[in-house]
């Protein structure tokens, strides 16, 4: 907390309303870190450290002459109170429950995500050492590190945001972090439908299928909705089922009484310790699971994944990245493959077809709305082909020139599905309607 917010060996900044600003805060900053007991302080809870820190700020302000007007100098409060604890000039984006991406391209340039739509921000750093100062309190807190020998950080935050950096010499222009939030209130299936993301005969469909513990795969771009489509499928597991999640770094939000959540660790600076996702999926299968989820399937992890979707675990659920269900199916074979290189192509293709009954594509559209564009079933094999059927898709049709709004419809196929009679063994039976209903959007 002592850490100075300018570095004494820098230049005096430039005159005018900036550099009193500046000067101001560096004043009150290094008077208040001499006047407070930080031994004391260190005993306090956040919330009673902030109030001390605030309260004794503002007797500090009010006693000496500052060239800052009445009106600005709780900002300016606000400002040091998030420096010395906070994340500096992102304190305030990363409590707006509205932003889901925070991205620092450099000092001057950071955008946020809101609603599907990036923007830039009047946020700023003072340079790339202001930068490097909060990623290092970030990645330090939660026992990382990163410099030039390892510019490259992975981290979980603890309001469970996904925080990346990296540094030069790697990043050319400096300093460059991203930060992917997740909303602290877990979306329902209600939100789904309401925000256009799914219709209700296709949740009613999909809660079938969970529940009637078919293995499915979640495909989808980068920011498609992945994540939060496949907690809410989470949600409708049986309360009595023991859930073992595997991620690189924790996203899920499940909502049932009963998960073991279990996360890879990166190498040490030795290059040593590091436990990847396919450790642990087979640890998992130790672990008497009843389903296993595995955030995103990246690597060799696929082929103890679908094993252990063929070896009983079924209702199992993942997450790729792939840009539709037949390159889905592409990747996965090629992660196989290249984790089981003596095992011939015709061969992989049948364990996945096998393993999986059903892939969901979702994606992010132009107007930054997320949809499930289509739902593919797994229907098995075709000489050395995967054969599969549509059940439903979303067509877009136009983007409205006035609201920038995606226009289209969602529609089933048509198909009765082969795991119709499954549903029906599990007691849920093929939602009404869910052959024929057509929604425009």
């Amino acid at each position: 907390m002592s850490t100075r917010l300018f570095d004494s060996t820098e230049p005096a900044p430039p005159d005018g309303p900036a550099a009193a600003w500046d000067l101001a805060k560096q004043q009150l900053h290094d008077d208040l870190v001499q006047q407070i007991d930080l031994s004391a302080t260190q005993q306090l809870e956040p919330a009673a450290l902030e109030a001390r820190l605030r309260e004794t700020l503002v007797e500090m302000m009010a006693a000496r002459s500052l060239p800052i007007a009445a009106d600005k100098r709780g900002e300016l409060v606000n400002e040091i109170i998030d420096e010395m604890l906070g994340f500096g000039p992102i304190e305030r984006l990363m409590r707006d429950n509205r932003v889901t991406d925070i991205l620092i391209n450099g000092p001057n340039d950071v955008w946020v995500e809101r609603g599907g739509q990036l923007a830039r921000t009047p946020a700023s750093f003072r340079d790339d050492a202001h930068v490097m100062q909060v990623i290092d309190r970030i990645v330090g807190a939660v026992g990382r590190r990163v410099d030039e020998s390892s510019p490259m950080v992975d981290a979980r935050l603890p309001d469970g945001s996904r925080f990346n950096a990296i540094i030069p010499p790697l990043a050319v222009d400096g300093p460059m972090v991203s930060i992917r939030r997740f909303g602290r209130v877990p979306i329902q299936a209600a939100d789904l439908v309401r925000f256009g993301t799914a219709p209700e005969p296709l949740i009613a469909l999909l809660r079938s299928c969970v529940r009637a513990r078919l293995n499915i795969l979640v495909s989808g771009g980068t920011g498609s909705g992945k994540t939060t489509l496949l907690n809410v499928m989470s949600s409708w597991i049986p309360v009595t089922e023991r859930v073992i999640t595997v991620e690189d770094a924790c996203e899920l939000q499940l909502q049932q009484p009963h998960v073991v959540r279990l996360e890879t660790r990166p190498p040490n600076l030795e290059g040593r310790g590091e436990v990847a996702a396919r450790d642990l999926v087979r640890n998992a299968l130790r672990m008497r699971p009843d389903r296993i989820i595995v955030g995103e399937i990246r690597g060799q992890e696929a082929i103890d994944m679908l094993q252990a979707m063929n070896t009983g675990h079924e209702g199992s659920i993942s997450t790729l990245h792939a840009n539709s269900p037949r390159h889905a199916l592409r990747r996965l074979e090629t992660m196989v493959g290249l984790g089981m290189g003596n095992i011939p192509g015709p061969a992989i293709r049948e364990m996945i077809a096998d393993a999986l009954d059903l892939i969901i594509q979702i994606s992010r559209l132009p107007d930054g709305s997320r949809r499930v564009v289509s739902v593919t079933e797994i229907t098995g094999m075709e000489g050395p082909v995967v054969s599969t059927q549509e059940l439903f898709r979303f067509r877009q049709r136009t983007v409205d020139k006035a609201t920038g709004k995606v226009r289209g419809t969602f529609e089933a196929s048509g198909v009765r599905p082969v795991f119709a009679d499954r549903l029906e063994a599990w007691g849920e039976g093929l939602p009404p309607e869910s052959l024929t209903w057509h929604q425009e959007v």
